[in-house]
């Protein structure tokens, strides 16, 4: 199965496109829960006595149901995940691929059916546990498919930036399951856009059902295991003299990659979503709040042209909730197109600056800078409706710095560990530091940002300066991230 720097063999274009379907579901599945815990808590976490939700955004209860669902997920698939990076290197790529992404696709489907919070978490740690395999499995079988190295720079290059795809998709699904939630089936007697956006994960199976029979295993992988030369993967070994350095190191820049993310970027739709609507306390981007309550005022007017019984109060909070998350959405998407478009300068630029640290250096350096500063200007900006159109320029940028490093780990790694290392030394890397330490930095933000009242300009604050300290941390330790020997394939 060789290949022409020129072109690809039909096989290799079907291994690019079940890699690309991958790359955009592992992204669509983890950019889900920003855009629904608000509403999945507020509809799973019940009701006050004044028939509002108890679990709203910076009250105790959300807070900690909001650590639970952003931190314990991403826990189980660090550990999950480095297990799945072993078993890749001992079993294969094509058949780990494989399982993982028909394992976080059913628990997706899954989740939206949940009847209470605990099934919602125990779901949502099953997608993170088939995300964090996929992505190394998908890697490491893309790296050892192309053996010429502009090559090879490329295809990991542009089939990552399908991720960003996955972006997009999953923001124009809540988009669409807020404007058809009404027409869709009941899900225990509701109709609450969350539990579409959730069950729309079940979509990467399908390709894959029709695609699996003609995927082959990593050539490389699948010599060296016939001749008897593929050594056993092992965890200690990535500690070995020769390693150790590597290892730590990716592991804490990669965490300081994901650590921007979720500690500010992830948090954008609890910043800026409507919260409370028609109260006292209502909360959010003031955009969000008018568009809320504009959605809920044109079907009470509607209702009373009719001579309609009044529209109870459980309908108005699921209108003005869906209004605002599909507002929320067409935000997001924003980000999204920021990220496509830094993986697309990512993979361009991976062919053209040799230096690693140099390339990563492009991104991670104004990132540093740009997104605490937008983070303390949305704080600022909460009760301006007309700053919402400069704040999708803002998530633009950021999300075009922060993802495009994302992207950059796919194309460095498997450059800097051993064949019978590669899936187990990305996994570790990924998992233990970009899983858990990365994401941990919505833990730290949500904790911080607590409160007893909507604080939405305290959780944009907060975000900030956590975004800021792990990209910081970054920065530093860049300087000392080895740079890989010229061509490592084998």
């Amino acid at each position: 199965m060789s290949s022409s720097p020129g072109g690809l063999t039909r096989t290799q274009w079907l291994i690019c496109i079940i890699a690309s379907i991958g790359f955009a579901f592992d992204i669509y599945e983890l950019l889900m829960l920003p855009l629904i815990v608000k509403p999945a808590l507020a509809a799973l976490g019940g009701l006050g006595p004044d028939g509002l939700p108890l679990l709203v955004p910076g009250s105790k209860e959300f807070t900690s149901w909001a650590r639970l669902l952003f931190f314990v997920p991403a826990l189980a698939g660090g550990v999950f995940g480095l297990l799945g990076g072993y078993l890749t290197d001992l079993l294969g790529r094509r058949r780990v691929l494989t399982f993982s992404i028909l394992l976080y696709a059913f628990a997706a489907c899954a989740a939206g059916f949940s009847t209470n919070l605990y099934q919602l978490l125990f779901f949502r740690c099953l997608v993170f546990i088939g995300v964090c395999v996929e992505f190394v499995a998908a890697v490491a079988w893309l790296a050892e498919l192309f053996k010429d190295p502009h090559q090879r720079e490329k295809v990991l290059g542009y089939t990552q930036a399908f991720s960003s795809v996955g972006g997009l998709l999953v923001a124009a699904a809540n988009v669409l399951a807020a404007k058809w939630a009404l027409d869709l089936p009941a899900i225990h007697g509701g109709h609450e856009a969350w539990r579409y956006t959730l069950i729309s994960g079940v979509i990467p199976a399908l390709p894959l059902i029709l695609i699996r029979p003609f995927l082959p295993e990593s050539p490389e992988w699948e010599k060296k295991r016939a001749a008897g030369q593929l050594r056993r993967p092992s965890i200690a070994e990535l500690f070995s003299p020769e390693l150790r350095k590597t290892t730590i190191l990716t592991t804490l820049v990669f965490a300081a990659s994901y650590g921007i993310a979720f500690g500010a970027i992830q948090q954008l739709p609890q910043i800026i979503g409507a919260q409370r609507i028609g109260t006292p306390e209502q909360a959010g981007h003031a955009a969000m709040i008018e568009t809320a309550k504009a959605a809920v005022g044109k079907v009470v007017a509607e209702a009373k042209a009719a001579g309609k019984p009044e529209v109870p109060a459980g309908k108005k909070r699921q209108l003005g909730g869906n209004a605002s998350d599909e507002a929320v959405a067409k935000v997001t998407f924003w980000q999204e197109i920021g990220g496509m478009v830094g993986r697309v300068l990512l993979a361009m630029l991976a062919v053209v600056i040799v230096s690693r640290r140099a390339l990563f250096r492009v991104f991670q350096i104004p990132s540093l800078f740009f997104v605490p500063l937008l983070f303390w200007w949305i704080s600022t900006q909460l009760g301006n409706a007309d700053s919402i159109g400069a704040v999708k320029i803002g998530i633009f940028i950021a999300g075009l710095l922060t993802v495009a490093q994302f992207s950059f780990w796919g194309n460095y790694i498997p450059l800097v560990f051993p064949m019978h290392l590669r899936g187990t030394g990305e996994s570790f890397a990924a998992n233990i530091g970009g899983r858990i330490i990365g994401t941990a930095a919505a833990w730290f933000t949500l904790t911080l940002a607590a409160s007893d009242k909507p604080a939405p300009a305290k959780i944009a604050i907060v975000g900030a300066c956590v975004a800021g300290a792990y990209a910081l941390v970054g920065a530093i330790l860049t300087q000392f991230l080895p740079e890989p020997k010229p061509d490592t394939t084998e």
